[in-house]
């Protein structure tokens, strides 16, 4: 059909008229009015943190995704994970936006369940990292922070043997933020591990902190001072990690084998040194990647998982430098 038969079919009726011309402008470029329609979709993402590298990885898997996809993925979220309030404008905003779906990753479980619940009344939900007090995610796709916390435990235990001669003495723990649902799995993964597998390995304290690198350091401080000959420490997230990692820098501890959660390049420079044993490691941008992907698959009416597992790595000085490992730590963020 030519466009002038195009239009003449369309007669005197509006509608008809608009159609046709949105088809010949479709045909003007070579595509297929439905992959047009498509490309003007929208999913935004929200993170707990836009500027930590962590999620900087996130969204760059789900800026690929949209690239991949054809679908706009405006990222959001605030500039601290203790924001709550932030993250709770984003969600408000993303809602009201009218997207086809949103991809969201709570900052903190109970906050976030009810306005997650009411927002999804309009739009589908994914969920992405960490669980909210909520069943209205269509899927929610997270690392299983059980089984992380149980591999970071193994991961100490190893270290502080090969250190100390036995797996013994006393462990300590610091927790970014309280209330965070994938930071206490966290820990109830660790603490099972260590009962089971690690009995002469005594957790003497858990300290909580407000998701500042600097109250990490300082914890760490006093968790070293107070105790000089702790055996093992483990930092449920990349914010603890950092600041711990750079007090037992300074101070130098015989004795301590600390596990971290979550990675960077000065962390992975720290575990090829010894300083860091181990890093438990996720797979953000497959987070950010699939996470978008999910949601455009919902928001026409396609079938999703309701959960997905993105998988767990430990990384040490055994293993840093293999293919694997290096994806993980080094994925491309442009």
């Amino acid at each position: 059909m030519t466009r002038s038969s195009a239009l003449r079919r369309t007669g005197s009726n509006g509608t008809g008229r608009r159609a046709a011309l949105l088809m010949i402008g479709a045909l003007a470029v070579g595509l297929p009015l439905s992959i047009r329609a498509q490309a003007a979709e929208t999913i935004p993402i929200i993170v707990k943190d836009t500027t930590a590298q962590y999620w900087q990885i996130v969204l760059a898997g789900a800026r690929k995704a949209g690239q991949d996809l054809g679908v706009n993925v405006p990222a959001m979220g605030a500039q601290s994970e203790a924001d709550i309030a932030g993250q709770l404008s984003a969600l408000e905003n993303a809602t009201s936006s009218h997207p086809a779906a949103i991809v969201i990753a709570p900052t903190q479980f109970a906050a976030l369940g009810a306005p997650i619940t009411d927002a999804a009344k309009s739009v589908k939900i994914i969920g992405i990292d960490s669980a909210a007090d909520t069943q209205a995610f269509t899927s929610f796709l997270t690392t299983d922070n059980v089984r992380g916390g149980a591999a970071a435990a193994d991961a100490l235990g190893a270290a502080i043997k090969a250190k100390n001669g036995k797996a013994q003495g006393d462990v300590a723990i610091i927790v970014s933020l309280p209330g965070v649902g994938s930071l206490d799995q966290r820990v109830q993964g660790f603490k099972a591990e260590l009962a089971s597998k690690y009995p002469d390995l005594k957790i003497t304290a858990v300290r909580v902190a407000d998701g500042q690198v600097t109250t990490g350091l300082n914890i760490a401080n006093d968790l070293l001072t107070a105790n000089p000959d702790l055996a093992g420490l483990f930092c449920v997230n990349l914010t603890m990690s950092q600041g711990a990692s750079q007090a037992i820098a300074e101070i130098k501890p015989p004795k301590l084998s600390m596990v971290a959660f979550d990675s960077d390049q000065k962390l992975a420079g720290e575990v090829r040194d010894g300083l860091v044993a181990a890093m438990i490691v996720q797979d953000p941008y497959r987070m950010g990647y699939d996470g978008v992907k999910t949601a455009l698959a919902a928001s026409r009416g396609q079938p999703v998982p309701k959960n997905v597992d993105t998988g767990v790595n430990t990384i040490d000085k055994t293993n840093i430098d293999t293919p694997h490992s290096q994806a993980l730590l080094n994925p491309k963020l442009n």
